[in-house]
């Protein structure tokens, strides 16, 4: 097999140096059939070949970079209809396919997601990342530790009974949901912190690297080779991995070294960044995406609610004011060239951590801080978009951004030998008869948000004085002996552990769940929004999404742009209005396998006056579990209760949904 392959190099490598002529065969020395002349043709062909291919990668990468910015491009299709806005894009049931794992100690659901990062389109496994940061003292790559939650504040603790704990405990949320730390200083208990994807090209191309931590999901594949040959054939057979732990991870020739080309293979993770200083909620505005809005028959104050809702941030706050009646916060668009967004990202670090201090003089020019009303190195070692450099010799100071036209292009230099080099030998003329040149090395990475995640005295609080039952020490007691949680003694969970943390007493909670999702795996409740997601969509840097984007702002505020119009608008008649999907979940299912887990089902509203009439009506659920249920739905009048009459064409599903549904307001 490998005479076969040499073989096949051979007559690639004679064909590509029939056509190119970098390599000269010295004839006055060598005859030209001999097996060093046909040796050195080989040496050069294959050559060729390798910078042929990096050209081609070079020429993919362009091509994406020229069609958007870095961001979010692509979730798992699982919806469709008579239209196109019924299918998935960057977001549908969620943006980004989040989901609820807060009955982990410290996961942040996530599904797969197809992502580009500076022209480099990936897919990732199903993510459910862990609420870890960059190590804060070492440089070793991919040092990290847990982000410590917030301490419970002392008036809560002092109360003498658990009652007024949760009186009091209950005070803080409400001045951090009406944004007032006059009733209770909440800022120093509520840290957000910026969660944020980070892709890379690395050395390491022969065993395969889990470039981060998960308590649910992990890369299934023996090595590199194995993992791409395992995409191949899914993509092939448009099959699918049941536990969604396959990702497309491309590889590449990043360099040639003296006729040897150097592989490189990308890599991503997903860590967490505590944000410095307090970051109101009015600097969040919603993101309109009217596909998803449309699907449901959302207006966007409803759809601000749900997971679907993506939100950008102000560019300062003073030009943002909060709606307290909505949770976030309006301000008005305008041209910047630093944000809030800039800010925070300026503060987390590359692969380097946070000691990081590296700074730039490659081509000849250092890269300064483009925001110092000085003349100051910039670190590198951080993320960050834009630049300057003095250029005395030209025009001064100029400033520049990352990339050619890439708005959301954060990179930060490292060191680590880890992460693939770029050459380059810079040649320039020092006067009209001399060339200096040099051997230029860099090491990037790139990185662009995903979410702000507000941790809150919750996590800390164990009013019950609970016992935790760590990694080392006992982690399966809570569950041994076959208890599932169950309210009885016998069955319920004998303390908590890492995947079990129920520590927030239930009367703390009131009021219904705005939405849920189909991968959660917590029971239902909840208090207030606490994932904001940030994250950038990879088609806003096209230019027929601007074009779309402006159409969509003047349709929506006709009355403000209506001098824009080059005729005025005129709306004759009166239409029917669109009521919204009716929502619902299933009941907690908790046989083995499948295992704990709910499901969710939107009837349109035609159908739901059907069953409110007392007709039968079908619906399939969302996906959990790697199963959907075809159930057919009905309204009991006399007990005002939905009810799932059949499951899968059987009286009751398989798994243990009882046959009651809960409506979802």
């Amino acid at each position: 097999v490998r005479m076969r392959e040499l073989v096949f190099l051979c007559l690639v490598g004679s064909i590509l140096a029939a056509h190119h002529h970098h390599t000269t065969i010295p004839t006055t020395t060598l005859d030209p059939n001999s097996d060093e002349a046909r040796m050195l043709r080989l040496e050069g062909g294959i050559e060729n070949l390798a910078r042929q291919l990096m050209m081609q990668q070079l020429f993919v990468e362009e091509r994406i970079r020229s069609d958007g910015d870095s961001g979010i491009k692509q979730v798992r299709l699982n919806h469709k209809g008579t239209r196109t806005f019924f299918s998935d894009t960057h977001s549908m049931g969620s943006i980004n396919s989040i989901h609820d794992h807060s009955n982990y100690i410290n996961t942040i659901g996530m599904g797969e997601v197809i992502p580009v990062l500076n022209g480099i389109e990936f897919r990732t496994r199903h993510n459910d990342y862990k609420l870890r940061m960059p190590h804060p003292n070492s440089t070793t790559y991919h040092a990290t530790v847990d982000i410590p939650f917030p301490e419970v504040p002392p008036s809560v603790k002092s109360q003498p009974t658990l009652e007024k704990q949760i009186e009091e405990m209950k005070n803080y949320f409400k001045a951090w949901k009406f944004q007032n730390p006059s009733f209770r200083d909440y800022r120093p208990y509520f840290k957000p912190v910026l969660c944020y994807m980070e892709g890379a090209w690395t050395t390491n191309t022969k065993t395969l690297d889990e470039p981060f931590s998960s308590d649910r999901h992990f890369i299934d594949a023996a090595s590199w080779f194995d993992l791409q040959e395992k995409i191949r054939f899914t993509s092939y057979t448009g099959g699918k991995h049941n536990l969604e732990n396959f990702s497309f991870l491309p590889t590449t020739i990043i360099n040639m070294r003296n006729g040897t080309p150097e592989y490189a293979q990308w890599n991503y993770r997903i860590l967490c960044h505590p944000i410095k200083g307090d970051l109101p909620l009015k600097a969040f505005e919603p993101v309109d995406d009217l596909a998803s809005r449309l699907a449901h028959k959302y207006n966007l104050t409803k759809f601000s609610m749900t997971r679907s809702a993506r939100f950008h941030l102000a560019s300062e706050y003073r030009h943002a004011h909060f709606l307290p009646e909505k949770g976030y916060g309006v301000f008005q668009d305008r041209v910047y060239t630093h944000s809030i967004m800039d800010t925070i990202m300026n503060q987390i670090p590359g692969k380097d951590n946070y000691p990081a201090k590296i700074f730039d003089k490659s081509l000849g020019l250092e890269m300064l801080d483009p925001f110092s009303s000085s003349v100051n190195p910039l670190n590198t070692g951080y993320y960050h978009r834009r630049y300057k450099y003095d250029d005395k010799g030209a025009m001064g100071t100029k400033t520049n951004n990352r990339g050619f036209a890439d708005k959301n292009l954060w990179v930060a230099q490292t060191t680590s030998n880890h992460i693939a080099p770029i050459h380059m030998n810079d040649c320039h003329k020092v006067n009209r008869t001399y060339t200096e040149c040099k051997e230029i090395e860099a090491r990037y990475t790139y990185a662009i948000p995903l979410e702000i995640i507000y941790m809150t005295p919750l996590n800390s609080w164990n009013p019950y004085n609970l016992p935790y039952w760590d990694r080392k020490h006992g982690r399966y007691t809570p569950t041994k002996d076959h208890r599932n949680g169950a309210f009885n003694a016998t069955n319920a969970y004998n303390g908590t552990n890492y995947a079990n943390y129920y520590w927030t007493p239930t009367a703390f909670f009131s009021g219904k769940e705005l939405n849920h999702d189909a991968a959660d795996t917590v029971k239902n409740s909840v208090v207030l929004r606490q994932r904001w997601s940030v994250t950038p969509v990879h088609r806003d840097g096209s230019s027929v999404q601007k074009e779309l984007d402006a159409m969509k702002e003047m349709i929506n505020h006709i009355g403000a742009f209506s001098n824009l119009f080059q005729e005025p608008p005129a709306v004759s008649g009166s239409a029917v209005q669109q009521a919204p999907d009716a929502h619902f979940r299933t009941s907690l299912a908790t046989k083995d396998p499948p295992g704990r887990h709910y499901h969710e089902l939107f009837i349109e509203d035609s159908d739901y006056k059907l069953a409110l009439s007392g007709q039968t009506v079908t619906a399939e659920t969302t996906m959990e579990s790697s199963h959907t249920h075809m159930v057919e739905v009905a309204y009991d009048s006399h007990t005002h209760q939905w009810v799932i009459k059949k499951c899968d064409d059987m009286a009751h599903c398989w798994d243990g949904h009882s046959e009651i549904l809960t409506k979802i307001q």
